[in-house]
């Protein structure tokens, strides 16, 4: 084997182990395929037929009321009665339990929600896994860092509509692709000093997700050297479930050019069984 197919070989073993992990997290028996529905709370008390309880949204943040027999475990601690959540972050959530079934509380939108997890859910339990580009060095770019004078706020739409999202843009990524200079606006990632981008592509809507992709990229270095590696091109969780309320890219985040790469349509979506 020449240097250059063990480097390849390398190459692919690392990404397959990146995809492997996203898998995995996938099929959490209380992640994003077990949601059973999606409940926009209002001050009007509310029964869910997958969730124990009578729900609404107040002044005062999310309120319960529990039935004579029903029962809720927050912070590990049973529940009877009126309980009523903290108030809650934008993007942030509390959940509570009940049984087999993990109840979110969330914020999105400035609106409270409900979402119910069911690990006998059928989205999940008959998950087939996601389709991808085979992986392809040439599709990690090399690129670096450009900082704005300041933070921005930037407003993205939501797959649901009229939802909108407010994220912090510390600046952008550029790169060669194509025969172009193209750039990417960023949010912050996960890991600390990380960067997050959503793109689409057009493969959107052919082979990939239409809505969005999301790529993680590694902190810059000093001199603000990253690597764009679109093979971890990943989808959101809005690509599986209706129940999501995933961002879409900023407009400029629209690359006119094929990205045939990372995670493909999921199967049952449009994509290939």
């Amino acid at each position: 084997m020449t240097l250059a197919e063990t480097d390849r070989t390398e190459f692919a073993r690392r990404w397959a182990e990146w995809h492997d992990a996203h898998e995995r997290n996938r099929a959490d028996p209380h992640g994003f395929l077990a949601i059973t529905s999606l409940r926009w709370l209002t001050p009007e008390p509310a029964r869910f037929d997958d969730a124990p309880g009578v729900w609404s949204s107040t002044p005062e943040g999310v309120v319960v009321e529990l039935a004579e027999g029903e029962e809720l475990s927050v912070d590990g601690d049973p529940v009877h009665g009126r309980h009523r959540f903290a108030e809650l972050d934008e993007r942030g959530g509390v959940f509570a339990s009940s049984g087999q079934l993990v109840i979110e509380v969330a914020r999105r939108g400035g609106h409270d929600i409900l979402r119910p997890r069911d690990p006998r859910h059928r989205l999940l339990t008959e998950y087939p896994g996601t389709p991808t580009y085979d992986p392809e060095p040439a599709w990690a770019r090399p690129g670096r860092f450009v900082p704005f004078d300041a933070p921005r706020a930037v407003t993205v739409g939501a797959v649901v509509e009229g939802l909108e999202h407010v994220y912090e843009a510390p600046g952008q990524v550029e790169f060669e692709l194509a025969g172009a200079t193209r750039r990417l606006t960023v949010f912050g990632g996960s890991a600390r000093g990380g960067l997050l981008a959503l793109f689409t592509d057009a493969t959107s809507g052919v082979t990939t997700y239409a809505a969005s992709r999301s790529l993680s990229i590694a902190p810059p270095d000093g001199a603000g050297a990253v690597t764009v590696d679109f093979n971890r091109s990943f989808n959101l969780p809005c690509a599986y479930t209706d129940f999501a309320t995933c961002p879409l890219p900023p407009r400029e985040n629209r690359l006119p050019v094929a990205v045939a790469a990372g995670e493909r349509l999921p199967a049952g979506r449009g994509g290939a069984a």
